[in-house]
């Protein structure tokens, strides 16, 4: 039989650990994002969590409205065999009864770029797995092992599943750490952003970890190519409108024509100089794109003939583009004055 009983108290418990919102990505990101708890509610609820762990003291613990008494069922649960059906039904009594627990913790992500429906079954999972973990023989509260359970899988989640471009955990970290300065700074800056050096002195992190973690700031969420960036008949850019430019118009390509450009005028004076023979030995070649073979024919001479006009001719080129080039780079001294 189900022995699950409620507490009315109204004092929330949480580990110390469990600083909500500093760990998740996506808070500032998404319109509407939910702040993080008040340093008052955080301070209650790592008290409350140092009361449900301690040996020591004998007082009360505080817990939340939607904290139920389980203690009873899990004794039951650890004298239960793996795999009795009787032990499968129980822990689905304790899962439904904790269940309004995990759905507030996952309400504390919610505006993050993430659905509550998501956020709520991710809770859910991390709550059975701390129902089959839970050893009541430790001494600690069910809650006291639970919360940071489902916490931790709520903010892996978010590391998991909602960066859009791969970021390694330490630079998410940073990108937290810059994020939280950065709002605290905000308030004592007169309206302007703080300096990277203001940042750094005020989280204790380096000028180069501050940056990584800005950078970092503009990786949770990518833009689409289709986004429209400006309309061509002056709207408001929102695409709404024809003519809107999107922003796979504003990207350029590699325009390799320029460099045929500088190329053909480097050699043009060389090509000019060149016998007439060798001129149009390279013209057929190159520009007229015949084979050694074509050219043979047609100047009544032998493939390897050509093969070793058209050789003497490129090298001949190059080496005049070379002394051209060392010309221009050599240094020029002015001459010396006169004593």
């Amino acid at each position: 039989m189900n022995t699950t009983r409620f507490r009315t108290t109204e004092d929330t418990v949480t580990p110390a650990t469990s600083t909500e919102g500093t760990d998740a990505p996506g808070a500032a990101d998404a319109p509407g994002a939910a702040e993080a708890p008040c340093a008052a509610e955080a301070a209650d609820d790592a008290a409350a969590a140092a009361e449900g762990t301690s040996t020591v003291s004998h007082a009360p613990r505080r817990t939340h409205h939607d904290a139920p008494d389980t203690a009873a069922d899990f004794a039951e649960l650890v004298k239960l065999p793996e795999g009795c059906p009787e032990r499968q039904r129980l822990q689905d009594c304790v899962v439904t009864a904790w269940l309004p627990m995990a759905h507030r913790l996952a309400r504390k992500f919610r505006n993050r770029g993430e659905s509550l429906e998501d956020l709520e079954q991710v809770a859910a999972l991390a709550l059975v797995k701390s129902v089959e973990r839970y050893d009541p023989a430790r001494g600690n509260a069910f809650e006291t092992f639970a919360i940071p359970t489902i916490y931790g899988e709520l903010k892996r989640h978010f590391r998991d599943n909602m960066w859009e471009i791969h970021v390694p955990r330490r630079v998410q970290d940073l990108r937290n750490r810059v994020r939280a300065s950065m709002r605290e700074l905000e308030l004592t800056c007169s309206g302007r952003s703080p300096t990277v050096a203001e940042l750094a002195a005020h989280s204790g992190l380096t000028e180069e970890d501050i940056l990584t973690g800005m950078e970092a700031l503009q990786c949770f969420n990518s833009l689409s190519l289709d986004a429209p960036v400006s309309s061509e008949a002056g709207g408001a850019g929102d695409g709404s409108g024809d003519g809107a430019i999107c922003l796979m118009d504003t990207l350029s390509s590699d325009e390799t024509g320029y460099d045929h450009v500088v190329d053909r005028e480097a050699v043009r004076s060389c090509l000019c100089r060149l016998p007439e023979r060798e001129q149009r030995l390279l013209y057929l070649r190159f520009f007229r794109e015949l084979t050694q073979s074509q050219i043979a024919r047609r100047l009544g001479v032998s493939q390897m003939h050509v093969s070793r006009l058209l050789a003497a001719a490129c090298r001949r080129v190059r080496e005049e583009i070379e002394e051209e080039r060392d010309e221009q780079q050599a240094p020029t001294h002015s001459p010396r004055a006169a004593a």
